[in-house]
């Protein structure tokens, strides 16, 4: 076992929200208190909105001027004392460089660790910077998104993927409610990122078809809280398509969630994803729209090959990705350089 570590976590922790209790932030918490570690946690946006006077587009637009500076000499007066070993930025929306540099002098014996989860890193200067100023940069993504981070100048940079926590991910018996055919969780396109119409296209197909449940998109309300597991749970297969589908080992979380809760899923193929889950063992990939609603059909008229591949898929997410076990894997990069897993890609 490792010696025991402070660590401090500065991420956007969604403290004001029901979706708190499901997002990755706290997974890794969770996972590195149990591997025996100190964490102190901060919400670096929810401290901004405490000192800021504005709210909606005007938060957005008058924060950074307003309370950033307060923000940030909140987090010094916490860092100092702490004498963390580990910084982990955690998310790096509403931080910049700046911020950081300064943290790294409040911390000067930290190893600092960035972490990002979106696609398209090339589209956000601010977090390429952050990264420059980490010592290690790890994403959910292989191939030219982390690449970017490579070229942009971060010192090291690693794949690490979504995890999931058994404890609160797992298959739920739940009310009639929440029984479904197909499900679909989150946006049909994002209107900050490139459009996918393939992505698009399938999600409004699936939309218009009988018994299948769209959340969070069409004017339909998103799912949240334990909530959002007992709609996975209920329903019998579960779409996993991102907003780009040709970069190595990238999924968003919705894979993860949907594995975890014991939902046979029907996910878009992207290059060396077998090494994550295995093709018609754990889930089953598909290429086209056409493909999916093929499978879907099929999957759904052979009950007892859909549920032995749901649970097969399940127990790997819960063995191989759980918060405990992935947070290992970035302690083990910090402390030696890499990690032990077939699907590593460390720049």
């Amino acid at each position: 076992m490792q010696k025991p570590k402070r660590i401090f976590v500065i991420a956007d922790f969604k403290d004001e929200s029901p979706k708190s209790i499901r997002i990755s932030q706290r997974m890794w918490i969770k996972g590195l208190l149990r591997l025996g570690h100190d964490v102190q946690r901060f919400s670096y946006r929810n401290i901004m909105t405490q000192f800021n006077p504005f709210s909606g587009k005007h938060f957005r637009r008058f924060a950074p001027r307003f309370v950033k500076k307060r923000a940030d000499n909140i987090l010094l007066e916490q860092i100092k004392p702490y004498h963390p070993d580990i910084v982990f930025i955690l998310s790096m929306k509403y931080l910049d460089a700046e911020t950081v540099r300064a943290v790294r002098d409040a911390a000067p014996d930290a190893v600092f660790i960035g972490r990002d989860e979106d696609p398209f890193p090339e589209k956000k200067p601010v977090r390429l910077a952050i990264a420059r100023e980490t010592d290690i940069a790890i994403t959910t993504s292989g191939g030219r998104f982390l690449k970017a981070y490579k070229d942009d100048g971060a010192p090291r940079c690693a794949f690490i993927p979504n995890a999931c926590d058994p404890d609160i991910q797992h298959q739920y018996q739940v009310e009639e409610k929440w029984k479904t055919d197909i499900i679909f969780t989150g946006k049909a396109k994002h209107q900050r990122l490139e459009h996918n119409s393939e992505r698009y296209n399938l999600v409004h197909r699936l939309s218009q078809t009988p018994n299948a449940r769209i959340y969070g998109s069409f004017g339909i309300p998103r799912v949240e809280g334990i909530d959002y597991f007992y709609a996975i749970s209920g329903a019998k297969v579960g779409l996993s398509i991102n907003i780009v589908n040709d970069v190595r080992l990238y999924h968003s979380d919705r894979l993860i969630n949907y594995l975890s809760c014991g939902t046979f899923t029907l996910a878009k193929r992207v290059p060396d994803t077998d090494l994550l889950f295995a093709d018609g063992v754990h889930l089953k990939y598909f290429d086209s729209a056409d493909e999916f609603f093929e499978l879907a059909d099929w999957y759904l008229r052979h009950d007892h090959v859909r549920e032995k591949i749901a649970r097969a898929g399940m127990e790997r997410a819960h063995r191989e990705f759980n918060c405990e076990r992935v947070a290992g894997y970035m302690l083990d990069l910090i402390e030696t350089g890499t990690y032990d897993a077939t699907w590593a890609e460390i720049l």
